[in-house]
């Protein structure tokens, strides 16, 4: 009886010895590659390894590339306080669109009433339900549209991050968008431009003919 119950007192020693939660760090480990994995692992934090030389990798996409659903990117940043460096240069910037088709126009027509009509009107004219002749809520005219001599490069600067008055319409319109209703703007002006030089030209002509 001595005996077994000796045995049956280290045993349980043993089984608790074995359950504790000491935790252990053995002399040596085999395969240690498997043990303590040195692949990139989504998340994990590389910190240590990147210092030492073992990583290359900061969690930044690669320069040039283009994240997903960011097409036609726009170069220049927001101008600080009282500077107008970005705003100046934007006018170089040329549109990445030089057609719309119909149904593209269309759209880009329905995007101008939905965010700008309210200011510059349907007409793009300045006089939107916000000024109303002088009788709206709005202390300010609009600019009127059809006469506006902006670069269209400028115009994006200040469709995505707003000027004077305006504010930014980045979160309304996404990149395509914002050119997509710049040309829009672009095409009626270039309408109304053919318009008043059409009664110019028949004048011409009919000078002419009379000589």
């Amino acid at each position: 009886m001595k005996k077994l119950t000796i045995i049956a007192f280290l045993t349980a020693a043993v089984v608790i010895v074995s359950c504790s939660d000491v935790k252990r760090k053995p002399n040596s480990i085999y395969m240690p590659d498997m043990a303590y994995s040195r692949a990139y692992e989504t998340y994990a934090d590389h910190s240590e390894e990147t210092k030492k030389g073992n990583f290359s990798y900061n969690n930044m996409p690669v320069t040039g590339t283009i994240a997903r659903g960011e097409e036609m990117p726009f170069a220049l940043a927001k101008d600080k306080l009282g500077d107008t460096t970005n705003y100046v240069a934007s006018k170089a910037v040329k549109s990445p669109i030089d057609s719309l088709s119909a149904a593209e126009l269309t759209q880009a027509e329905r995007l101008y009433l939905i965010n700008c009509g309210i200011c510059h009107g349907k007409n793009l004219d300045g006089n939107g339900p916000l000024w109303k002749d002088g009788n709206g809520p709005y202390p300010a005219a609009p600019k009127n549209l059809l006469t506006l001599n902006m670069p269209e490069g400028q115009m994006f600067y200040s469709v995505t991050y707003g000027r004077n008055l305006m504010g930014s319409y980045a979160s309304q319109l996404n990149r395509k968008q914002r050119w997509e209703v710049i040309y829009y703007i672009k095409s009626k002006q270039n309408a109304t431009k053919a318009t008043a030089a059409a009664p110019a030209a028949k004048e011409g002509d009919a000078a002419t003919a009379k000589k």
